[in-house]
């Protein structure tokens, strides 16, 4: 008898404390849904051995159980009573269903209580259980899935700082793990968000698998799917059968791909493409950042917009900004033209680009080619230029003709017009050659209006046996081919007649004209002054010599040699046999030989070699001729 008196006190206990609780705020609530607050329970004793369909059940109330909860450094005394549906005759111990995942507000469907209830801890410390928070009804098969719970009707899980949703789930307290059905939704923070039909997590290994109609939203990425795994543990999400990423400004897609939610760095491989407003990247290797939206290339990638195309396997194109820094060899090709260096800047929206290193710039339309260690392309003005070990090269005709200079630059003027033409300019060291035909002078200007290449200072002219020299030298051309050369100022002409024997004409100016590549005839003009070798028809030794002063004189070559010289005016001239020439006859005053300067191939265009003091042409200061005045022309009358 004690023993039941004493029961009965301690079940009076138990209502009295049961009853003070309810009166200090806590609201009692009707047995309509089965709330779990996290707490632990035995599922062996909680399983049900008979099958499925479950035996009908009565739903009892069970007192709050005062304790921290694992959701919350406070007890939260706003939670309604626990209720838990359990069979006849059976009873539940204090340590119940461990219910362990994590809460995520749904967009779409908001759970039926507060988000304030579901705060994750302030401690940053990883938890290891999964908890279950909510479902509707809570079942059990003992014969089909003896480890499983079976939760219906808005399920919700919490995992650390991850919040799960579905419709329908399997817990698996044993294992850690669930899979989730329908309205799978997953939540952390306030900006990742996770969406797909179907769910199975380990919370062990932090790993979730969602599969069909998969979405991730990572604040203004959006990654579309359907079959992605998320490893919480590194914070990582990655899909195997085609994606596709899309923020604010690009859309990405390729077969398999990586988001990283931490860094917000994307890899992509196989069949990558990038959608941009101005432009498609295609590639085979892709690295995206979402937050600063630079595209790095690693692998083979074509980037093609109306303008142009750029080919790279490493680099950075900034995709908001629209510049890239390619390496590797990349290639920029823009219409006729393509521009290919060890490295290369572009900018898209000013039209411009650099290329650095072992540069080459190729313009197929004008089949002309710009080389060097810097180069400078502007699209938009169609102008270019080249430094460093510069060198163009023209192989419109037979034979290609290489310029190099310290700097050559590329104008065009009218673009988009009808009278558009252009201007190559060189300055500074340059050097021709071409093998019928070799130059040197300090700059040199191509102008395409007239086909006129003039150059200046010191310019000398190679052409077989002659040496053409003087202050000013116009080539004029016709398609790449010189049709006549107009030398200006302190004009000479030498052609070697053997090893020490030169012929020599000089005038104020000399007119040259050419045909097929050679010098047919030259008209010299003003101050005459000519030394000439006689020499018998088929022998190359010399028997004479002869000096002529005169005002004009053409003379005519054959096989690119002087055949014979016609004086059109008076003047005066002396034969000296080879044996009896006076000494410093043989030689004009002006005389000088430059073989020395003479580009031998094309790769000798890079060595500069300068004149000497002494061969360098005089200075003359010309008078001006001053312009008549009123007065002066009064005083004349």
């Amino acid at each position: 008898m004690n023993f039941r008196w004493t029961a009965l006190l301690l079940a009076l206990i138990v209502c009295f404390s049961s009853s003070a609780q309810t009166n200090d705020g806590l609201k009692k609530v009707t047995p309509k849904r089965a709330a779990l607050k996290e707490l632990r329970v035995d599922t062996t004793k909680h399983a049900s051995k008979d099958p499925l369909p479950l035996q009908p059940v009565e739903l009892k109330e069970v007192p709050l159980q005062m304790k921290m909860s694992p959701a919350s450094n406070e007890i939260q005394t706003e939670v309604s009573p626990v209720v838990v549906p359990i069979k006849k005759k059976q009873e539940i111990g204090k340590d119940s269903v461990a219910n362990r995942v994590r809460n995520r507000r749904d967009i779409e469907r908001k759970p039926s209580f507060s988000q304030d209830t579901l705060t994750a801890p302030a401690d940053t410390t990883r938890e290891r259980y999964v908890y279950l928070l909510h479902a509707d009804e809570t079942r059990y098969n003992q014969r089909i899935n003896p480890d499983a719970q079976i939760l219906v009707g808005d399920v919700v899980f919490r995992h650390d700082s991850m919040y799960m949703y579905c419709d329908s789930a399997l817990f698996y307290e044993v294992s850690n793990s669930l899979d989730a059905y329908g309205n799978v939704r997953m939540h952390q923070g306030d900006t990742l968000h996770l969406y797909g039909d179907r769910l199975h997590y380990n919370g062990d290994e932090m790993l979730a698998k969602v599969r069909d109609n998969v979405i991730m939203i990572d604040k203004q990425m959006t990654l579309t799917t359907d079959s992605l795994n998320y490893d919480r543990t590194i914070n990582l999400g990655y899909y195997f059968n085609w994606g596709t990423v899309e923020d604010t400004l690009n859309v990405l897609t390729s077969e398999w791909g990586e988001y990283d939610t931490q860094t917000n760095e994307a890899i992509f491989n196989y069949e990558v493409t990038l959608t941009n407003p101005n432009f498609v990247l295609t590639s085979d290797t892709l690295h995206y950042n979402t937050k600063t939206q630079i595209a790095t290339i690693v692998g083979p990638s074509n980037i093609d917009s109306d303008k142009n195309n750029i080919y790279s396997t490493l680099g950075r194109y900034y995709t908001a900004e629209e510049h890239a820094e390619l390496l590797n060899r990349s290639i920029l090709t823009n219409e006729d033209k393509r521009l290919v260096g060890d490295s290369i800047y572009y900018d898209r929206n000013n039209g411009y680009g650099e290329a650095f290193y072992n540069v080459v710039m190729d313009d197929f339309a004008g089949k002309t080619r710009l080389t060097g260690d810097y180069t400078y392309y502007n699209e938009l003005s169609d102008s270019a230029y080249a430094t460093q070990r510069a060198v163009a090269i023209d192989y419109s005709q037979g034979d290609s003709l290489f310029i190099h200079g310290d700097t050559l630059r590329l104008l065009t003027r009218f673009p988009d017009t009808d009278s558009v033409f252009r201007i190559v300019q060189a300055y500074h060291k340059v050097r021709i050659y071409r093998e019928d035909v070799q130059a040197v002078c300090d700059s040199m200007e191509f102008n395409s209006l007239d086909s006129c290449m003039t150059m200046y200072y010191d310019p000398v002219i190679w052409n077989g046996p002659q040496q053409v020299l003087g202050e000013v030298i116009r080539v004029y051309m016709n398609d790449s081919t010189i049709e006549w050369a107009h030398v200006e100022n302190q004009a000479l002409i030498v052609e070697q007649v053997d090893s020490g024997n030169f012929n020599q004409i000089s005038g104020r100016e000399i007119k040259a004209y050419f045909i097929d590549g050679g010098i047919d005839k030259s008209d010299v003009i003003g101050n005459v002054l000519v030394v000439y070798y006689y020499t018998e028809e088929g022998d190359s030794i010399a028997y004479g010599m002869n000096t002529t002063e005169a005002s004009l004189l053409t003379a005519y070559m054959k096989d690119r040699q002087v055949d014979k010289l016609v004086i059109t005016d008076q003047s005066n001239g002396v034969f000296y046999p080879i044996t009896q020439i006076p000494p410093g006859k043989d030689k004009l005053s002006n005389f000088v030989w430059l073989h020395k300067l003479r580009p031998m191939n094309k790769y000798d265009i890079m060595v500069w070699r300068g004149k000497e003091e002494e061969q360098k042409l005089k200075v003359v200061t010309r008078r001006e001729v001053p312009l008549p005045t009123l007065k002066g022309l009064q005083d004349n009358k």
